[in-house]
């Protein structure tokens, strides 16, 4: 008896793929069913063969989206990791770790009043969690290198001036640029596949900042249709994503007419705030673990130093510590996102609105006035104790008390935005 060719293999191998998946049973019994379709394909594909493809533009988004987030997961751990060390380098093991549990005291504060203004901005969670990333590891990195370069070379050539103008006016620019950018990071067109023309031809794929007339791909820029949008009129589409929850109101129609130029609605406004804090957030819980840690360890060699002096140790060696924790954990825990809301709302604002001035100068304003607020804010701090008073009861809490009602403002809206659309839905025909 010959042994089959090879061609007689395939042809064998054929048959059995194309056979009926049950056998027919005969008398009660089964026959041995053949090997399976699926086993089969998956070790001798044919050209013959019919298989589920995935579509190549969904596996090309896929990949870039999973390469995107890949290195942006180690961007931001690599950051981490260097804040940790320089954390370290400034407060010691000890002081680093005391410093990290008494800055994670404001911390649920802070993100519960955040998590219920999202309640109305549904700003997506891996957002928000890049933001909070953004701010405690990345912000704060680029801060820390950027003071400590500015400050010794101001002091070196300014003296005592030169520590004021940076403590007052270079590290409220550096850092409120430090969390800001997280903002336009996240509109940024990344991982999303721009638009090709004449690629079948051999002609290179167009540049990704450069508009070109040509065949609208499956997924473009554009998530919804052109209208009357500032993004438009400025030319600012190709170079920044929309995103779902930062787009215009829709013209209204009431009294006035059909076609009424409606202004931002309070959603958008909220996502603003919500992006910035939470990148405000982060960057206050690294920099408040840095100065409790290092007041922490400046406490702990006193003490020291007292028992060698043959001094009882008490309390009071423990001051430093005390005050900072209750200039930062309790009277200022929503400093910084007080701040950096400021330029989340200048985003929102020209990133939304329908008029055209507002659109170029809402973010440069909303970054200014951080950045003013910021450095009152650290002035503040060399006046004493009544002049620092007088500043926080006259500035922080009226801006603070803004902040939060804003925050019911836009929600009560929402609120009563979702009540009317429940009642609409509601009424028959």
């Amino acid at each position: 008896m010959s042994s089959p060719s090879g061609g007689g293999f395939r042809s064998t191998v054929r048959a059995a793929a194309e056979a009926p998946q049950t056998a027919p049973r005969t008398g009660g019994t089964r026959t041995i069913p053949g090997p399976r379709t699926r086993r089969v394909h998956r070790f001798l594909p044919w050209p013959g063969t019919a298989r589920a493809a995935v579509p190549r533009a969904g596996r090309a988004r896929s990949l870039a989206l999973s390469s995107v987030t890949a290195t942006a997961v180690l961007t931001l751990g690599a950051c981490g990791v260097l804040i940790l060390q320089l954390v370290r380098r400034q407060t010691g093991t000890t002081g680093l770790l005391v410093g990290l549990g008494l800055a994670m005291v404001p911390l649920p504060f802070v993100l519960g009043g955040l998590a219920w203004l999202n309640l109305t901005a549904r700003v997506p969670l891996r957002h928000t969690v890049f933001c909070l990333g953004w701010g405690a590891c990345a912000a704060t990195t680029v801060a820390i290198l950027a003071n400590n370069w500015t400050s010794s070379h101001l002091t070196g050539h300014q003296g005592p001036l030169g520590e004021l103008l940076g403590a007052g006016i270079v590290t409220p620019v550096i850092e409120e640029t430090a969390k800001g950018t997280a903002l336009l990071v996240l509109l940024l067109p990344i991982g999303l596949r721009p638009r090709c023309r004449g690629r079948r031809g051999g002609r290179p794929c167009a540049p990704l900042l450069r508009r070109l007339p040509g065949p609208r791909s499956p997924r473009p820029y554009a998530r919804r249709a052109a209208g009357p949008h500032a993004r438009e009129r400025l030319g600012l589409r190709p170079y920044l994503r929309p995103l779902p929850y930062l787009r215009p109101a829709p013209p209204s129609t009431g009294s006035a007419g059909p076609g009424r130029t409606a202004r931002s609605r309070p959603r958008t406004l909220a996502a603003g705030v919500v992006l910035g804090g939470m990148a405000a957030c982060g960057f206050a819980f690294t920099e408040n673990a840095l100065y409790l840690g290092r007041a922490f360890s400046s406490d702990q060699q006193q003490r020291l130093d007292s028992i060698g002096l043959g001094e009882p140790p008490s309390l009071r060696d423990f001051d430093s510590t005390v005050q900072t924790f209750v200039l930062r954990g309790l009277l200022s825990p929503f400093a910084h996102p007080l701040f950096t809301a400021l330029t989340g709302l200048g985003v929102a604002v020209a990133l939304t609105t329908r008029r055209h001035w507002l659109a170029r100068i809402g973010a440069p304003v909303g970054l200014l006035l951080a950045m003013v607020l910021h450095g009152i804010w650290n002035a503040a701090a060399d006046l004493g104790t009544h002049g620092f008073l007088l500043v926080y009861a006259v500035l922080m809490v009226p801006c603070f008390g803004a902040l939060v009602g804003f925050a019911a403002w836009a929600r009560s809206r929402s609120v009563r935005h979702a009540a009317r659309r429940r009642k609409r839905a509601a009424v028959p025909g």
